[in-house]
Order: C-alpha cells, then structure tokens, then sequence
C-alpha cells in the first residue's frame, strides 16, 4: 500500500467564503465522492483546513499505485475547479484503538 497526502488548491483564498451556486453544487459532489471512498478505506481523513491565507482541501489516501491515485483525482467533481497537490508519505502510523 502507498499512502499520500493530497492538498486541493481551490481557485482564489476566498473561495470557502464566495463561492458560486454552481461552485457549491460541484463542492458538494466533491464530499459526497470523498465520503465514500473513506467508507471503502481508500481515504483515511479529508477536510478543509481554516488556514487564515486561506482554505484549502487536504486528505491522505492509501492506494496500490500512483495510477489508483492518480484515477481518484481525476474522478473528482472539483478537480478543475480546484487545483491538486499530492506527496508520497514515508510511513502512516495506524490509529491505536
């Protein structure tokens, strides 16, 4: 397995507070897509970040290849509207429960 940490760049730091009906409708396609690939275990954790620049998307997932990667960012409804980043992570420490 090979995990990543995924950051989506929306269009403009406003963009959480601004957006367009149109815009709002894709951002909820977005979670409904991302909310499901966590109940498949595709996605660890996902969320807005309130960084005071600006918002901005972030979530790790663990995938066989960069393909499989690479296949969930160009299924999302927002990638487009919003512009991703993605990093290899070294190692993810599983949740102790």
């Amino acid at each position: 397995m090979k995990y990543f940490f995924l950051r989506l760049n929306p269009p403009r730091p406003t963009f959480s507070q601004d957006m367009t009906p149109e815009e709002r409708s894709v951002m909820q396609r977005h979670v409904v897509y991302w909310t499901g690939l966590m109940a498949k275990g595709t996605v660890l954790v996902f969320g807005p970040v309130l960084d005071p620049r600006g918002t901005y998307g972030i979530g790790v997932v663990g995938v066989e290849s960069e393909a499989e990667r690479d296949a969930l960012v160009a299924n999302d409804p927002a990638n487009g509207l919003n512009h991703y980043e993605f990093y290899p992570m070294l190692a993810v420490v599983p949740k102790q429960g």
